[in-house]
Formats: structure tokens, C-alpha cells, sequence
């Protein structure tokens, strides 16, 4: 079992510090819904972990078998509330270069077997991805993350694009490939923190809290979490 290691982590924007210190470990097998009001800095601490922004202090360090190492780039794969994706590539295509731009991917499936997991219809597999609705280009995105095969996946407001039905593919998805995974998983959205995650984590005020869901109804956990937020209570 792996685990992601943060300690102390501050990055601050001109005068306003908006981590001061966050801490938590994550472990493998788990889905972390991170929970945060609008600008409390989720977005800012994935830019730290996956290094797009240098950080003001702190360590981030991956344990394996009791052994800790800096986090590395092909540690994390990291999902984006807004897909990039190359438009001017067929799905297909764009798999056959990722796969074979990243030596470090499971190459153990075809493409077509990773099309069928994340339920991409034959049809839609040779047309260009600029032709792509908004929710197929998030899942062409989410694709290649899982292909590279990450010890860290950040999913940044994976499912907002998603109609009902796609939602729930992508939540099982992410139940079956937890076991392989550390899993941090944004979102603003309460009632999906509660159905998909295992732990619930704020980031409020700059630093981490987790709040325990046992001994509480669904109610008096999400009065719970509001209270945590507003800063009314110890999460």
C-alpha cells in the first residue's frame, strides 16, 4: 500500500496565503472527496502536488514499503475540470500516440479494450475529438490518466460534465480501479462526495481536516461538514 504524503504545504498569492500548513496522508484504496468553499485553494493545491505551481514550503513524498521518496511526475495523473485534449486527432489515434509517448503505461489492454472500459462506442472511436462533445472529450482525458496507470490521481470536478446515466459509469469506474490507486476527488458537489467517497477531507482556512463519517446519519454528517466550513467546529 502506497501513501501520498503532505506536510506543512503553504503557497501564498501576493499577500493572501491560501494554504498555511496543510497536512494529511492518503492511502491507496481509498476515494478522498476534498471539499473546499469557492476559492478556499483546491484548485491550488493539485497545481502543488502535480508541481504546475512551486510551492512556498512544505514536503510532498510518496511511501512505499515503508520507505518515503519525493513525488515524481509519473506519479500523478491529474483530470482537469476543463479537458486538453489534441482536436485535431481521432480518438484512436490520440490513444496510439499517448500510449506510445508514455513507456510507463499499461500496455497490457488494446485500445479497444480501453474504448469498451470507458464505454466509448465504436462508432465514435475514428472521428476526430474536435467533433467530441464536452463529456467525451473529459473522458478521453480521464482515459489516458488511468492508462499511464499513476499512483496519485487527482480528478479535479471529473463528473460535472456528465449526463446521469455516464456519471454513474464513471463512479463505478473509480470503485473498481481504487484498490490500484490513491484517489483525490474535487468537488463542490456534497451529495457526490457522500455516494462515491470513502473519506472526506475540508480544506478550510489553508489547511486539511478530515471529517469521520461513522456514528452519523447522512444528515448530521453534512451538518457536520457546513459547520466545518463555516469554522464552527474542529473537523
Amino acid at each position: 500500500m502506497a501513501k501520498l504524503i503532505l506536510e506543512n504545504i503553504e503557497k501564498s498569492f501576493d499577500e493572501k496565503k491560501v494554504l498555511k500548513g496543510a497536512s494529511f496522508t492518503f492511502e491507496t484504496g481509498k476515494i478522498y472527496g476534498l471539499i473546499g468553499r469557492n476559492g478556499a485553494g483546491k484548485t491550488t493545491l493539485f497545481n502543488c502536488i502535480n508541481e504546475d505551481m512551486d510551492k512556498d514550503g512544505g514536503t510532498i513524498q510518496i511511501e512505499e514499503d515503508n520507505k518515503k521518496r519525493p513525488l515524481q511526475a509519473e506519479d500523478i495523473g491529474y483530470v482537469l475540470s476543463s479537458p486538453t485534449v489534441p482536436e485535431f486527432l481521432t480518438g484512436r489515434e490520440f490513444l496510439k500516440f499517448f500510449m506510445e509517448a508514455n513507456p510507463q503505461a499499461d500496455h497490457t489492454k488494446s485500445i479497444d479494450a480501453y474504448f469498451d472500459m470507458m464505454s466509448i462506442q465504436e462508432e465514435d472511436r475514428d472521428r476526430l475529438i474536435k467533433d467530441y462533445s464536452f463529456g467525451m472529450k473529459n473522458k478521453m482525458q480521464m482515459l489516458t490518466a488511468l492508462i499511464a496507470d499513476p499512483q496519485v490521481l487527482l480528478l479535479d470536478e471529473p463528473l460535472t460534465s456528465f449526463d446521469v446515466v455516464v456519471a454513474e459509469e464513471m463512479k463505478q469506474l473509480l470503485r473498481r480501479v481504487k484498490t490500484e490507486h490513491i484517489i483525490i476527488f474535487s468537488t463542490h458537489i456534497m451529495e457526490l462526495a457522500l455516494d462515491l467517497c470513502d473519506e472526506i477531507v475540508i480544506l478550510n482556512e489553508g489547511v486539511l481536516n478530515e471529517v469521520k463519517k461513522e456514528a452519523l446519519d447522512d444528515h448530521a454528517f453534512k451538518d457536520k461538514i457546513i459547520a466545518a466550513l463555516k469554522g464552527e467546529e474542529d473537523a
